[in-house]
């Protein structure tokens, strides 16, 4: 498991770099990249089983990469205050998720585990969701798509601690190179109160023996 530093919630912990602004995909592009790949290999781009297949990758790779167009912040503006009664935990199981390795744009597919102490608000459990489909859906590294999590739940309800736990499959271990296909590769990211051991201990035993989608 990969463990952040612990930093409380309003540290002077440095920002991470925003990625630029998208342009949109492509989606001609794509095409004629797609058929340029297919002659490449020997294949004939225009034959009966392939004539469409340029276009359906194009229009897999614009919903596979749709994140890049999108700032996982927003699914966190309409928070809710809380009052004195913040609660102790806030902890969302077993979301599902796809994402793209961009070492060899092979799927992974696992489930996202994301934990909160809430400060002064909170937020609908469905935004949760979404931040990690938005930031999903772009080429990832699976390390750094729980940073990503765990920043954007800090950035956007400044809660007290933070823990974010990914279990995923790689096509690029299962189906190619090693062909371990049952094997899965968990990461982890805490924050604040969240990073110390006992209190990470106590969140990984109610998310329970964590199970990766297949």
């Amino acid at each position: 498991m990969r463990t952040s530093p612990s930093a409380p919630p309003h540290s002077n912990r440095a920002p991470q770099p925003r990625r630029p602004a998208p342009v949109g995909v492509d989606q001609p592009r794509i095409e004629a990249a797609v058929a340029e790949i297919l002659a490449a290999i020997g294949e004939d781009p225009g034959r009966a089983g392939l004539a469409s297949t340029p276009e359906r990758v194009a229009s897999a790779y614009a919903e596979f990469f749709a994140g890049l167009g999108q700032d996982p912040l927003d699914h966190l503006r309409d928070t809710v205050p809380v009052g004195d009664r913040t609660g102790e935990l806030v902890l969302l199981r077993d979301i599902e998720f796809r994402s793209v390795c961009e070492h060899h744009l092979l799927p992974f597919l696992g489930t996202a585990h994301l934990a909160y102490l809430p400060g002064e608000r909170i937020v609908g459990l469905g935004k949760l969701a979404s931040v990690v489909t938005t930031l999903a859906a772009r080429p990832q590294l699976q390390e750094r798509l729980t940073e990503e999590i765990a920043d954007t739940l800090e950035t956007g309800l400044a809660p007290r601690g933070i823990l974010v736990v990914l279990d995923a499959s790689h096509g690029c271990v299962t189906t190619r190179g090693p062909r371990q296909t049952h094997s899965s590769t968990v990461t982890m990211a805490s924050r604040g109160d969240l990073a110390l051991p006992v209190a990470r201990s106590e969140i990984i035993a109610l998310i329970g023996g964590t199970q990766v989608v297949r």
